[in-house]
């Protein structure tokens, strides 16, 4: 799930002060645009800037919708190796998009864990973050409460499933995993069923 490319993927289409939508850049190849997995770290920053500020997110929501709203997508019966044969205009008719919500910023080597004073500007891209990005980031479980008082979005889901890849790119890290656990109780005291449901899909 961890890509670490320093390769734009998307670019910003949409963005608000907690959130951006980006739309997935189309492959030189006859192949759909890379559909970023549940949870995946992301990164926006100003390409032209000297010393820019990295603003991070993670994807909550990804679809892939024909370009054209008038007309549906059906089922051909077709696989993609088929389909490069005898419909290969189909690959430019489709577009995937994600939905990112904001957890913080770094600038000057310094991590935020907290909304930038603006967000990713339309047009600007999205890059997916390296391992060592993704471990600076989560050193402090602060992001967690962001995503817990999140609205319209898959918070538990989330949640669990950034628990779970943090913890694989932390080389089965157990004792983070552990004081993320406890965080997560404090701002669960009262909801006992619903942190059991979160941890439990966490499997290590």
């Amino acid at each position: 799930m961890i890509f670490g490319n320093n390769d734009r993927f998307a670019e910003v289409i949409e963005t608000s002060t907690t959130e951006y939508l980006a739309q997935c850049l189309q492959p030189d190849n006859l192949d759909f645009a890379v559909m970023p997995p549940f949870a995946s770290w992301v990164k926006s920053f100003e390409e032209e800037k000297e010393n820019p500020e990295i603003i991070y997110g993670v994807v909550y929501h990804v679809t892939t919708s024909p370009i054209d709203s008038v007309h549906k997508a059906r089922a051909l019966g077709m696989g993609l190796k088929q389909l490069r044969q005898e419909q290969p205009h189909i690959f430019a008719l489709f577009q995937t998009e994600v939905r990112v919500k904001l957890l913080g910023f770094s600038h000057n080597g310094v991590i935020y864990q907290h909304l930038p004073s603006r967000p990713p500007q339309i047009h600007q891209g999205v890059y997916f973050c390296t391992p060592q990005e993704i471990e600076n980031f989560t050193s402090s479980f602060h992001f967690l409460r962001s995503l817990w008082q999140a609205t319209g979005i898959p918070t538990d889901e989330l949640i669990s499933a950034i628990l779970r890849d943090v913890y694989q790119v932390r080389q089965c890290d157990r004792n983070w995993l552990v004081q993320a656990g406890r965080f997560l109780s404090t701002l669960l005291k009262d909801d006992y069923d619903r942190l059991a449901a979160i941890l439990a899909q966490v499997h290590p």
